[in-house]
């Protein structure tokens, strides 16, 4: 209750600040002719911050291809360094006269929620949330989903296939950030593409309760190394490097998240992809072009682009990856579906 009351109080006193905002209605919410001006784009980071090298940088990288190709966006980014930060971050982007808000991450949905409710001639969108999930149903939300368990499938498949190409045992081991509905999906996703590979495929996995502490993640993912897994997917943005390092030192392969972070080096396998920069960009496009709605989700799969396999090591044959065409193919096309979306017991 008094986490409420708090949070009231911060709306209340930037409802005052911004009444100028409130008294009237910006371009990009019209719709009406005149789209010369700019259209304002303002980004919350969760926690993980630009220098997650996958989900927030994403983000961001989407804003920048809205300001390069669309006529007129301008945009701003805010990070968050704490949960606390959040609604102070969303209400500065609105008394800044921001057209779009975005908010980057699950964990805002109160924040946005509440903010949102309050400002009802701002438009708004998050990444990772649900706007059947607010509770306040506001009509100026729009969510931006992914089905992260068909990327973590193909990894799941890929990474099995490998390890018995190499004569080695299925163990494979997933490091998660906090139990969120995106890191559910990656994870129970690699469990099923894993089984779909080898029958005998065992996936471990653990959650670390951090997105950004590298050193938890790595002490998740070094017990799992030590119950024979030899791959690490990490699924905790920042945090998730240091299962990735774990991997890395104990000669495993890692496998990155949201991002292609071959780039880490030769130990890097592949990476479970979400185009969260196309999420971002059309959602701009959107409002850009006087098409955004709220009381809504737009969902990308890998029929839509939005999730996928990044590039792979040379070390995988190009028979193998072959064979990973006809997977995501037939993902794409229905042919395998059902694939589920929380992780089950080892």
């Amino acid at each position: 209750m008094r986490k409420r009351t708090r949070l009231a109080g911060l709306v209340a006193v930037a409802l005052v600040a911004a009444s100028g905002i409130l008294a009237g209605t910006s371009l990009a919410q019209t719709g009406k002719a005149g789209r010369a001006q700019a259209t304002s784009v303002c980004l919350v980071t969760d926690v993980g911050g630009l220098n997650d090298k996958g989900f927030n940088h994403l983000a961001y990288v989407g804003m920048q291809q809205a300001q390069k190709k669309l006529t007129g966006v301008t945009g701003r980014v805010i990070e968050s360094h704490a949960g606390s930060d959040y609604i102070p971050n969303l209400l500065s982007c609105v008394q800044g006269g921001a057209d779009l808000t975005i908010a980057v991450g699950f964990l805002m949905e109160d924040a946005l929620n509440t903010v949102s409710t309050h400002f009802p001639k701002s438009n708004f969108a998050i990444i990772d949330g649900a706007y059947t999930d607010l509770a306040g149903k506001p009509a100026n939300v729009r969510g931006i989903l992914f089905r992260e368990q068909e990327a973590g499938y193909l990894v799941g498949w890929l990474a099995t296939k490998q390890l018995l190409a190499e004569k080695k045992k299925p163990i494979l081991g997933a490091v998660g950030g906090i139990e969120v509905p995106a890191v559910d999906h990656y994870i129970a996703g690699f469990q099923a593409g894993a089984k779909a590979a080898s029958p005998s495929a065992k996936v471990l996995y653990g959650f670390s309760q951090s997105f950004t502490d590298q050193a938890k993640c790595k002490e998740v993912a070094l017990n799992q190394v030590a119950q024979g897994s030899k791959v690490e997917f990490g699924v905790a943005g920042q945090c998730g490097l240091g299962a990735l390092d774990a991997a890395k030192e104990n000669n495993g392969w890692g496998i990155g998240v949201d991002a292609d972070q071959l780039f880490l080096g030769p130990y890097m396998l592949t990476s479970a992809v979400k185009r969260v920069d196309v999420g971002v960009y059309r959602t701009i496009k959107y409002v850009v072009d006087g098409n955004f709605h709220g009381t809504g989700n737009t969902t990308f799969s890998v029929r839509a682009g939005g999730v996928t396999i990044g590039a792979t090591s040379p070390k995988v044959s190009k028979a193998l990856l072959a064979q990973e065409k006809v997977l995501e193919k037939k993902i794409a096309t229905g042919k395998i579906k059902g694939i589920p979306t929380k992780p089950t017991a080892s």
